[in-house]
């Protein structure tokens, strides 16, 4: 059995599942590998699967699963897994981090600084502290999410279409009902037919002027013309981003913008994390083994 590491993984990873069969990073292995190993960068199309007429078990060290046709792979018969548990902290550590770092004024601190300047008078801060949160997917990273950000003595709500319990934050019948009231929004959403676009000029529309708005779930389901029209109104304060409609981006005003704050989808990329995806992939790999 050959296992095709597609993407980066824990540089352990490879001499971890050499246990179960033949482990290889050789692109040109595909058509041999029974089992590949991906992330976000490669994606596994109708004509990705087709290249791989071995393949049985797809494995996507992360959350989304929207680089993988699953229905083509379902029709072919291939499982597909991700390692959703893993990231959870990595993913929501960096969600806080750009709401703490976008009211607090940190990176422009900081470069002003660098540049000689003395921007006291300019920098003005917003604290978290008595500020609403609203949520919007409160699976385990929004929940990870609730939980700093009750430690920050923010008051917390949240939209998710099938949740209607959490010990974290208070449950919204509506997303239109969440953005009305909350100062920062953090988007935990999947990419489906239903949620691409889903944040557009209509739904800034109800929001309260100077909202801040974090984006770690998909890049897609936000309209970036609409941000950048939000952004120059003032209806945002800023907004900031990991994700991205393709990794990297296409040319686009959010990478020059001064009220955005942008990173290169790092979410998952914690040293810890990887070792966490590492250990996931293993048991996955396990399980297949021994169910054949």
């Amino acid at each position: 059995m050959l296992i095709l590491i597609s993407d980066a993984f824990d540089k352990k990873l490879p001499e971890q599942l050499k246990k179960f069969g033949d482990v290889t990073d050789d692109h040109a292995r595909q058509n041999e590998a029974e089992i590949i190993l991906i992330r976000s960068k490669t994606k596994v199309t109708k004509e990705y699967i087709d290249n791989a007429p071995n393949l049985k078990l797809v494995i996507r060290g992360g959350v989304g699963l929207d680089n993988v046709d699953l229905v083509y792979a379902k029709e072919k018969g291939i499982k597909v897994f991700n390692t959703a548990d893993a990231s959870v902290n990595a993913v929501a550590e960096l969600a806080f981090a750009m709401m703490i770092a976008m009211p607090n004024n940190i990176v422009r601190a900081d470069t002003t600084m660098k540049a000689g300047e003395w921007a006291k008078k300019e920098l003005k801060r917003t604290e978290l502290h008595g500020k609403t949160l609203g949520i919007l997917g409160m699976g385990r990273i929004g929940t990870a999410l609730a939980m700093r950000a009750k430690a920050f003595g923010m008051r917390v709500i949240c939209w998710h279409p099938d949740v209607f319990f959490s010990d974290f934050a208070e449950i919204y019948g509506s997303m239109d009902e969440l953005l009305k009231e909350s100062d920062f929004v953090s988007l935990h959403m999947p990419l489906l037919d239903s949620t691409r676009g889903i944040i557009n000029k209509d739904k800034f529309a109800l929001c309260k002027d100077g909202v801040y708005f974090i984006n770690t779930g998909r890049g897609a389901c936000v309209n970036e013309d609409d941000v950048i029209t939000a952004l120059d109104s003032g209806k945002l304060a800023g907004y900031a981003t990991d994700v991205w409609a393709s990794d990297p981006p296409k040319e686009t005003p959010l990478t020059s913008h001064p009220k955005t704050l942008l990173a290169p989808h790092i979410g998952a990329s914690t040293v810890e994390n990887m070792i966490r995806i590492g250990q996931v992939v293993q048991v996955i790999v396990n399980d297949y083994v021994n169910a054949k």
